[in-house]
Formats: structure tokens, sequence, C-alpha cells
């Protein structure tokens, strides 16, 4: 008889193989990568700076397009003087009105009798302006950074007056007849008499008698709504010596005393600044009903 065992090789037995041992190092608890707990901390910075580069882009593209806003489309202005009273407030010295600017509608159309408009002071309205700006140099960037925003006024003759005649329009002012315009009067609600402290009834010119001026084309006849207090086309015209002794003040060359389409920034739309000023700013016609 002969004796059988057992076989202790697993390699006998089919179908079963032998166990493997793995080299690589267990993981640790859940979530957690072999490499331990620095990984996710290293994976966090390149998302950080990512989304700090793309706040940059972003604030970069908002610049360049409240450029392109200010340049083309509309800009805020701060209101230095009186001369628009009480349409407008303003004062040397103090906060003023800030307005927004439309530089669309001129691109599509010519000023109109009546507009609002803000315009560059031609050479001859220049004369005697002075920078209003610090000598000092950091104070000076800060200025212009805010006339940016439309918190100081930009250091430029830009003034705001009210469009009274255009191009091919005769105006004149007579103590008899008041403002004309092609000989007939002018309707001007816009005209405040505490504000002015005359009275147009009394006083019709408001300063001195003018004219007859003919607008050549392109050129507007622009005047202030404190008519005592603005230094406008009247201010600005040449007078044959002769009227001048008279009294009668803008009969010369009649380019000096009035205003190139060209040289208008813009309309004024509306007061955005102090809040208890908001509004739209009017286009009255005081040729209505001509």
């Amino acid at each position: 008889m002969t004796d059988t065992t057992d076989s202790s090789d697993p390699q006998s037995e089919p179908g079963k193989s032998e166990p493997k041992v793995s080299t690589r190092p267990s993981d640790g608890p859940a979530g957690e990568s072999p490499e331990g707990p620095g990984e996710p901390e290293a994976t966090a910075e390149p998302k950080k700076k990512s989304a700090l580069r793309e706040m940059a882009i972003l604030a970069v593209i908002a610049v360049v397009l409240y450029y392109v806003m200010l340049t083309f489309v509309a800009r805020p202005y701060l209101i230095p003087s009186e001369s628009m009273e009480p349409t407008l407030h303003g004062c040397t010295g103090c906060v003023g009105d800030r307005i927004m600017v439309d530089k669309v509608t001129y691109r599509f159309g010519s000023p109109q009798p009546g507009d609002v408009i803000v315009f560059k002071g031609p050479p001859s309205w220049n004369a005697g302006y002075k920078s209003i700006r610090s000598s000092n140099t950091a104070l000076r960037w800060v200025q212009n950074a805010l006339s940016f925003i439309g918190f100081v006024p930009p250091d430029e003759n830009d003034l705001v007056k009210r469009v009274i005649a255009v191009g091919g329009q005769t105006v004149q002012c007579r103590a008899d007849t008041g403002l004309t315009v092609n000989g007939k009067p002018l309707k001007e609600p816009f005209l405040d008499p505490a504000t002015m402290m005359a009275d147009p009834a009394v006083y019709p010119c408001l300063g001195s008698e003018f004219g007859p001026v003919n607008v050549p084309a392109g050129r507007l006849w622009v005047m202030g709504d404190n008519r005592t207090h603005s230094a406008d086309s009247r201010a600005h015209c040449t007078s044959v010596p002769a009227d001048a002794l008279k009294g009668i003040l803008c009969t010369g060359d009649p380019t000096s005393g009035t205003v190139p389409v060209s040289n208008v920034i813009g309309k004024a739309r509306f007061i955005v600044w102090p809040p208890s000023r908001w509004g739209g700013v009017g286009s009255v016609n005081p040729q209505q009903g001509q």
C-alpha cells in the first residue's frame, strides 16, 4: 500500500495564484493624497493667482470702457461759475452742479436755439485765462484724476452757455425792443429777475445794447441765463468805434463774438450731483412762436 499526503504547494491547486504584496505606500485617511497634506495648498495657490489675474483684467477693461464713454458718449462736468443760474448752480470756490454732457447728439445734428451746450472757448475767449491746477506735482495729478470723473473742473477754458442764435440768423438788442432774433422778440422763461438782480421788463438788454450781429454759417451766438453775470458772446465781440461811443456793442466782425460749432463738446442733459438737484437740463427754445 502506498501512503498519500496533501500537497502544501499552492501552485499545485488549479485556479489559485500566489498573493502579491504591494510596494506602494499605503494611502492615508480618505481624501488625503499619498504626498501628504501639503498638496491642496499648492493647488490653491495657482487658483488664487488666476482669480487675481482675472480681477486685474476686468479692472483694465472697465477703465478702457469708461475712457471710451468719456471720449465718445458722455462726460461729467463741474459748473464752476454762476453764469447759468438758476438753470445750473455754480460759483467760484464752492460746490456747483455736476452735469452729464451728451457727446452723441451733435454727431448727427447741430446745436439748436435753446440748447445748453458745453464748448471750448475760442482763442479770443481765452485771453487772461489762468491754469486752475496746483503747482505741486502730486496735487496736480490728483486734481487731473478728479477732473476725469467730473469732481474738479477741467484745466481748460470749457464754458457752459445757452444757444440764442445759429448761423444765418441776426441777433440784436435795443432798449425799446429787447433781445430779438431776425427782428422778432424772444421768450426766455429761464431768466430770473431775482438771480440777475435786474428786471428784463425794466432793463430789456440786461446790459449794453448790441448788434445787429449776423451770425456766420457754422457758428453760434451764446448767452448765459444769468444775463448780468455772464461773460458770453457780448463780452468777446468787436464794435465799430462810432457805435461804441453811442453805447452800442458788437457791430464789428461777428467772428470773435461767436462760437464755432466745431468747438462744441456736447449738450448738457442731466444734473447728476448733488442729489437734491437731480433732473434734466431743459432746452427751451427762446424763438418759439416766431
